[in-house]
């Protein structure tokens, strides 16, 4: 098992992991998305609103708006010691106080703690006409994806590995002129990627005109990560793999308790 980087960027990131099984691929995808927690606004209390958005489109809207994390100042609610009953540990309140004209943004969301706050500033929540108002108090919690999809950090996917298949009557050189230019190496009768991260589907679409099979690998997958900012992807993958690596601990310390009783 092994990982080659790919693409890293600010917030994305992509890599082949190798020598792995579909199974591990998929538990890596699903702990990243709904394991790993971020901060949303989860109440919203809304003194006033003479905007023409219902106070239920308003709350929903704030939800969806992605907010920056600081994982090791705040506790999730059901973890925290107040039992869930809210403190600063596990609660941030932000206040949204805005008259009109104009258009109410993210930005407009003064939050108490300046580490935590939206990390879009441009994103619309209502527009105010000439005397309309909007003051609401929100708060946001720690929370997972597998709770809420408002709660997940980032976009992943992966896809096996691209082979291409060689037959006798393959036409490889009118399948080179088709593809994204520097996707594949040819050498002879053999055709190899040399950057995967240029395949997409019409790729599937030219080798099979061309009478050349591909095939996706079961051992190496390449993994694609977009976080939404809430945190890095260090952050990211450092959470999953913590997660996946008390899960195991778990399961482990359950089956010795049935051997135990057996």
């Amino acid at each position: 098992m092994n990982i080659q980087l790919l693409d890293k960027e600010e917030n994305s990131v992509s890599f082949v992991f190798k020598s792995i099984n579909p199974v591990l691929a998929n538990t890596l995808r699903r702990l990243i998305i709904n394991e790993v927690p971020v901060m949303a606004i989860e109440e919203v209390e809304i003194s006033k609103n003479s905007s023409a958005l219902y106070d239920e489109t308003i709350a929903h809207r704030l939800g969806l708006i992605p907010i920056k994390t600081d994982l090791k100042s705040y506790n999730l609610p059901n973890e925290c010691k107040c039992e869930g009953k809210g403190c600063q540990n596990c609660q941030l309140k932000l206040i949204l106080k805005v008259k009109g004209p104009g258009t109410v943004y993210s930005s407009e969301l003064k939050s108490q703690d300046p580490k935590v706050k939206p990390i879009f500033s441009s994103i619309p929540i209502t527009k105010l006409l000439e005397g309309q108002e909007l003051i609401l108090e929100a708060c946001a919690v720690l929370g997972k994806g597998s709770d809420h999809m408002k709660f997940s950090p980032a976009l992943v996917f992966y896809r096996g590995y691209p082979e291409f298949i060689v037959k006798q009557d393959s036409k490889i050189k009118e399948f080179a002129e088709k593809v994204p230019k520097g996707l594949v190496k040819i050498e002879g009768k053999k055709i190899e990627v040399d950057n995967v991260l240029k395949w997409n589907e019409a790729c599937f679409d030219y080798a099979k005109e061309n009478n050349i099979d591909v095939k996706f690998s079961e051992e190496d997958f390449v993994f694609e990560i977009e976080s939404w900012g809430q945190l890095t992807i260090k952050e990211i993958l450092s959470s999953a793999v913590k997660d996946f690596n008390d899960k195991l601990d778990d399961f482990s310390k359950q089956l010795k308790k049935i051997k135990e009783t057996d």
